[in-house]
């Protein structure tokens, strides 16, 4: 055998054995916690230019993706009043964003329906205001709370885009702003919604999915606000290699908390609670990059199970 052969035979291995371009992968993950992390960003707290470096970020990802923005902008701004501690004087309202990505559904009717995946990506900046659990005046980088959550949006966004022909539903990609000011950019969207409140049939949650520990527990609330949507998560979870916790209610935390508030269906996924949570310690290397992966999967395929069948979908209020 010629070394031209040998060498066109291995390079059809390699083509072969690496993972498609639109698969969720670990080192995708890595790079997007990384950057949303990094000094540079400063703890991604809303307004100012460091706020439109993440924006900038995802909205770049979204048009690599090939996802276009719904009605021509993928920014929604709008004004945040941040917290302060009490007794401390207020600081003026800043503008931010929410970015939103746009996949259509290719059934005549169902098209009209929306499902929503939502993650909000800012966090507390250099922290001493009212939800940061550490006194320390330093960068809090927010890795799992939540750039776990965005990067998972951006990958599972790529594979649904890769995957578009099979959707019968529509799919709205949000990445929020000004969640830790409080739920502040998923209730600006649900006042202000670019469809019809009416017309999304379910809203998915991802806040802080990158902590997987070793029992593979995921842990959400809301499966009960759509039909079999107990069943459901328990059944895929477990086909994931996964151990789900699943609420019928337990609404509450996170962006989705809008979304049900206005009689649409919820889901709202994480990974549990650490010692890092709201400080500067909850750092890119406690990641468990291979865990969310696994998590990014499940949520596909939950995705999927909805958008791309017929599968009927109503809001069922819980306790």
């Amino acid at each position: 055998m010629n070394k031209k052969l040998i060498l066109f035979l291995s390079l059809l291995l390699i083509i072969f054995l690496a993972p498609a371009q639109t698969d969720i992968t670990v080192p995708e993950l890595k790079e997007h916690i990384q950057y949303l992390t990094s000094d540079k960003n400063a703890g991604r707290y809303p307004g100012g230019h460091l706020n439109r470096r993440a924006v900038r970020y995802i909205k770049h990802q979204f048009k690599d993706y090939g996802i276009p923005p719904f009605h021509k902008r993928y920014k929604q701004p709008f004004m945040a009043q941040l917290r302060v501690k009490e007794g401390n004087p207020p600081k003026k309202d800043v503008k931010t964003w929410n970015v939103i990505g746009y996949i259509e559904g290719n059934d005549p009717r169902l098209k009209d329906e929306y499902i929503v995946l939502g993650a909000h990506y800012d966090h507390l900046g250099y922290g001493g205001g009212p939800s940061s659990k550490s006194n320390k005046i330093a960068l809090h980088p927010g890795a799992d709370d939540n750039a776990s959550g965005t990067a998972a949006l951006l990958e599972i966004a790529e594979k649904l885009e890769a995957h578009k022909d099979s959707l019968k539903r529509s799919v709205l990609l949000i990445a929020f702003g000004a969640e830790e000011q409080g739920l502040l950019g998923s209730r600006y969207f649900t006042e202000n919604p670019v469809v019809p409140l009416s017309q999304i049939v379910l809203m998915v949650n991802m806040d802080m999915v990158g902590r997987l520990n070793d029992q593979n527990q995921v842990f959400m609330g809301g499966a009960g606000t759509f039909p079999e949507g107990m069943d459901l998560m328990s059944k895929l979870g477990i086909a994931e290699g996964l151990s789900p916790i699943v609420h019928a209610g337990s609404v509450g935390g996170s962006d989705h908390v809008s979304f049900y508030k206005k009689g649409i269906s919820v889901l709202g996924l994480h990974t549990g609670g650490h010692p890092q949570y709201h400080t500067p310690e909850d750092t890119a290397h406690l990641i468990n990059y291979p865990g969310e992966k696994k998590v990014c999967e499940y949520i596909y395929h939950v995705l999927m199970t909805v958008a791309a069948t017929d599968r009927p979908m109503r809001f069922i209020p819980q306790d």
